[in-house]
């Protein structure tokens, strides 16, 4: 047995593991590449146009992506946006016709004047762009000069043809106005006031900025005052959905300062809870309807529609926020607002008898989904957000307990007509019942 066991250790081979070259050359490959799904730019104040993720779009699905027309190089050439790319080469001839005749500019001047912005226009991109440099300045160009056209038809600002079907058809107005907002969507702002400086003719608006122009073309989707308009006709946002953005963020003053040293915030209740409180809500009249208060126990809250290009907006703006450095929340911090007053369609209805949501979305159960969803797997600071002190105080008035008392008796007893009439009959009742038990006591202590 002994010799046995000897010779089994003899005859034991030890192997030692090598490392395959080709697997070794592979991971020193990857370790000196650069991410391009990501790129180590994305991070940087200039990126500004990004994928979104998955994370939102398994809540909000298709809401990042176009669904007629492609601006930039993300969606560039899918099989379902060719309808309206064979538009665009349409509208760039229409306009170098002008410009020809009128400027002497030619197709070689457009690209000659942004090719040598198109190094620049890469790094907004938070994704490494896989066209050349001749491939990309052309979809700058074309992608471009197509939006700027089709500005200045809807502008007024050249005629254009009655029966053109981009005018005519207004489900296609309709597309274009959601498709020009998708955060996937979009070329740099700097690109299209280059190109619109570029091919202006002598005879235009005096005065008219392209950013009056784009902020007039959302208009038919946003409602808003010609006052309001042009107050920020002077703005220069990244790209059209940054510009839009920007002009409903309020005003610095409307961003109170916290004082002392308060508790740390915490979101508010729902409606149905807040109502109980005594805490009630009431529409008021504002720029933007991210401008929210509260004063003396009411939420003051301005009116927004949501209908299919509001719900866009938001969820591109949400996106927008999650995604780049440096970039203020009040998107997100509005979102979460509604998420926090709206639990179920009864918390959507009662906004809509209060005139603070206007849905032409669908029911009051398919807002109350939309609102739940633009909050969710969202992240921001909440001490540092514009609503902190609303959040504070808000929070504060629910937690005085003779407030809740009272709100709690009146919600209960005084909501509506019959519930009073009920409550006073139960108080005659119960009057009349102790006068009588008085009486009957009085009669029996005191007999005639």
């Amino acid at each position: 047995m002994g010799s046995d066991s000897g010779e089994e250790e003899s005859n034991h081979v030890i192997q030692v593991w090598e490392v395959k070259k080709d697997r070794l050359a592979s991971m020193l490959q990857k370790i000196s590449g650069t991410p391009r799904l990501l790129s180590k730019s994305a991070g940087h104040s200039d990126c500004c146009i990004f994928r979104v993720p998955q994370s939102l779009i398994d809540t909000n699905g298709g809401a990042y992506q176009p669904h007629i027309v492609s601006i930039g190089p993300f969606h560039h050439g899918k099989p379902h946006l060719q309808m309206i790319e064979e538009h665009k080469w349409r509208f760039l001839g229409a306009l170098l016709n002008r410009t020809q005749t009128k400027l002497g500019l030619g197709l070689e001047d457009y690209l000659k004047a942004i090719q040598p912005l198109e190094m620049k226009a890469r790094e907004f991109y938070s994704e490494t762009i896989h066209f050349d440099s001749d491939e990309f300045t052309e979809i700058l160009v074309l992608d471009g000069c197509f939006i700027i056209e089709l500005f200045r038809k809807m502008g007024k600002l050249i005629p254009f043809d009655p029966d053109d079907p981009l005018i005519s058809m207004s489900w296609v107005y309709s597309f274009f106005l959601r498709d020009l907002i998708r955060l996937e969507n979009q070329i740099p702002f700097f690109i299209l006031q280059r190109l619109f400086d570029l091919t202006a003719m002598p005879g235009e608006e005096s005065g008219q900025s392209f950013t009056k122009l784009a902020l007039e073309f959302f208009n038919y989707a946003t409602q808003r005052p010609d006052d309001v308009i042009r107050k920020y006709s002077k703005y220069q946002g990244r790209h059209l959905l940054d510009l839009l953005r920007s002009s409903f963020i309020p005003p610095a003053e409307h961003d109170e300062p916290i004082s002392g040293n308060p508790p740390p915030p915490h979101v508010i209740h729902c409606i149905s809870k807040l109502r109980r409180a005594g805490i009630n809500l009431k529409p008021i009249k504002e720029d933007s309807f991210l401008v929210v208060r509260f004063r003396s126990g009411v939420i003051e809250m301005p009116a927004v529609s949501i209908d299919d290009f509001m719900s866009c907006f938001m969820i591109n703006c949400v996106a927008l926020e999650q995604c780049q450095a440096r970039c203020s929340k009040h998107f997100t911090t509005y979102a979460t607002l509604l998420d926090c007053l709206v639990n179920t369609a009864k918390d959507v209805e009662f906004l809509s008898d209060r005139n603070i949501i206007e849905n032409y979305l669908g029911t009051d159960a398919e807002v109350a989904k939309f609102i739940n969803d633009l909050g969710r797997d969202v992240t921001f600071d909440i001490e540092m957000c514009y609503l902190t002190n609303l959040f504070n105080d808000v929070n504060d008035h629910y937690k005085k307990w003779w407030h809740v008392q009272w709100a709690g008796f009146r919600y209960t007893y005084f909501r509506s007509p019959w519930s009073f009439i009920s409550a006073v009959a139960a108080f005659v009742l119960l009057l009349l019942s102790v006068l009588q038990t008085y009486y009957t006591v009085l009669g029996y202590v005191k007999p005639k």
